[in-house]
């Protein structure tokens, strides 16, 4: 997506001056992300990413900076943010807050293995372990209340057969709360674009800017719908069994967990495709702008909804275990 704020030199300079950052070399925009503009900055103490905050409210912007250096500090691979003089991480540039971490380096992949989901499903199990010692918490601003007002704003702008089925899914996932599910802090935003590579090792986490308290189930459902899609926007077998199981390595889902699996994978579908009729509807001006196609996650829901027989098999130990057995043999 965006560069919504252009950032010039001399307020970078004046940014960093405020940082043990080192002299401004340079920098450039980043098109990539949902919320926030980001600029890659380079100096002469190294290689950093600057967001500049174009929506969260001032106040919840340290929950996020805080979750971060708390993960690097236990070494989770995250951006470890930069403090001020003074000790604190928030900044400001042009009257917004902003922030400056260390670059993680690699690169996002477009058509993961099922290895590169298996170390991405082991990662998100460790990322929940390392998060739950974490003192803070945070209400998901994008569940169930989210899904019903947004559907509400888009009704007049979609097919009457798109009205249907988001009417008919928000019903089928109010009577599907599953308030007893583990909770704890997730992601809640895991797709392709926030995971980096190199050589076909997981090297980095990025954009923490939906982290939450929710079911962790939940977040696992996010993760398999973008890493595990197949052509017909269903789900690859193959990926989403490497995924589960490399998450199970590490944290073993309860019976609940298991139960409430088919609905949860449709509604992270449910919340992702709200999302992206909401931006497609109501797009914000941006210098640098994309808008992700809705329709890959309609696909996706109406997938699951056909193929709940299947969609539990993902989750049979057997074939979890055979789908690690096979990924371990080919390291």
């Amino acid at each position: 997506m965006s560069v919504f704020t252009t950032v010039s030199r001399p307020e970078l300079d004046r940014l960093l001056a405020d940082y043990d950052a080192g002299h401004l070399k340079r920098f450039e925009g980043i098109a990539a992300g949902i919320e926030n503009t980001n600029y890659f900055v380079i100096t002469s103490h190294g290689e950093f990413v600057l967001t500049v905050f174009e929506q969260l409210p001032r106040a919840e912007i340290p929950f996020f900076l805080e979750l971060k250096a708390f993960l690097a500090h236990h070494g989770f691979p995250c951006a470890e943010p930069m403090t001020r003089h003074g000790g604190a991480y928030l900044g400001e540039i042009q009257g917004k807050p902003a922030s400056l971490v260390r670059r993680l380096f690699g690169a996002s992949v477009v058509n993961p293995s099922p290895e590169q989901c298996r170390q991405v499903g082991d990662t998100l199990a460790r990322l929940h372990r390392t998060a739950a010692d974490f003192p803070q918490g945070r209400v998901n601003p994008r569940g169930p209340r989210w899904w019903t007002e947004t559907a509400q704003s888009v009704y007049g702008r979609v097919s009457a057969e798109d009205r249907q089925i988001l009417q008919d899914e928000l019903a089928f996932q109010s009577l599907h709360r599953f308030a007893d599910l583990p909770r704890g802090l997730i992601h809640a935003d895991l797709f392709r674009d926030n995971v980096l590579f190199q050589d076909d090792r997981l090297t980095g986490v990025i954009d923490f800017y939906y982290a939450c308290t929710d079911p962790l189930m939940f977040d696992v459902a996010v993760t398999v719908n973008d890493w595990c899609g197949a052509v017909d926007n269903g789900l690859s077998e193959d990926h989403a069994r490497a995924l589960v199981a490399g998450y199970q390595q590490v944290r073993p889902f309860t019976a609940i967990e298991r139960g409430a699996w088919p609905a949860l994978l449709r509604a992270a579908a449910l919340r992702f495709w709200l999302s992206r009729l909401h931006d497609l509807h109501f797009p914000r001006p941006g210098e640098i702008t994309h808008t992700k196609d809705p329709g890959t996650f309609r696909r996706a829901l109406l997938a699951h909804r056909a193929q709940t027989p299947m969609l539990r098999r993902l989750l049979d130990d057997r074939a979890g275990a055979s789908c690690g057995e096979l990924v371990q043999k080919k390291n």
